[in-house]
């Protein structure tokens, strides 16, 4: 399958790699991002010397309404969306639980979890055949913290990337007759700007020697995990949870 894709937080990390390798596979992406503007115009060039087509749409996938305009342009600009990567998300703040407050975890979960659940849910509207659409895949980015309960401090993020599994789960059940797949990808550490914050490059060196590839993972091995699960090589994978994560 290809067609027209929409990937959350592209402008940089995962995303961006996510909009990069779909658009090498023939797809036409919408290229979502919340404050990388320049990051997405440069992406967005970048696919197009490559002969691919994207666009850019700012959105903050938090904000229920900024979703139904992303997905609506992207319509509008590119045809009928028959993909999503759902990838937007934030690390949230970094600090014992008992520090935690309203102003830490609103915006974290208004982003991993709400923002997810908005966006998949525009996803669906168009892409249902119970909607009168053509069918479709969704990718949802969620990360190995949802499993290992995430690094100190971060306990938050890893219960919104629980959050994403449940979804993926309970999503392929009720969506498997309306002729989308729904899965999604929990990736280990891998060197993008979320990191940055938790140690960055050092600490992944460090992390490195528990995890039994004996590395941290690159943002295109994520990508390529996406592409996979949105292409026909994988028409009979739903409801999955793939680890890219080196083994941890």
């Amino acid at each position: 399958m290809s067609g027209v894709v929409v990937v959350t937080g592209a402008g940089r990390g995962i995303g961006a790699a996510c909009a990069k390798a779909l658009a090498r596979a023939g797809w036409k992406v919408a290229v979502n991002y919340a404050r990388s503007r320049d990051a997405a115009a440069a992406l967005v060039a970048d696919i197009g010397r490559e002969g691919g087509t994207a666009v850019a749409i700012a959105a903050d996938v938090a904000v229920q309404d900024e979703v139904r305009r992303l997905f609506a342009e992207a319509e509008a600009r590119l045809g009928p969306i028959t993909g999503l990567v759902a990838n937007a998300g934030i690390g949230g703040t970094i600090a014992p639980i008992a520090e935690q407050t309203e102003a830490t975890l609103a915006p974290l979960f208004a982003t991993n979890v709400y923002g997810t659940m908005y966006c998949i849910g525009e996803a669906v509207r168009r892409m249902s055949t119970r909607h009168g659409g053509a069918g479709g895949a969704i990718v949802s980015i969620s990360s190995t913290a949802a499993r290992l309960g995430g690094l100190p401090g971060m306990v938050p993020y890893a219960a919104s990337k629980g959050a994403i599994d449940s979804m993926t789960v309970g999503l392929a059940r009720e969506l498997g007759r309306d002729g989308i797949r729904v899965n999604a990808i929990r990736p280990g550490l891998v060197d993008t700007d979320i990191v940055g914050p938790m140690g960055g490059r050092p600490m992944l060196a460090q992390m490195a020697q528990v995890i039994p590839m004996g590395r941290h993972g690159e943002p295109d091995e994520i990508a390529q995990a996406a592409v996979w699960l949105l292409s026909p090589a994988a028409s009979y994978v739903h409801g999955a949870i793939v680890d890219v994560s080196g083994g941890r």
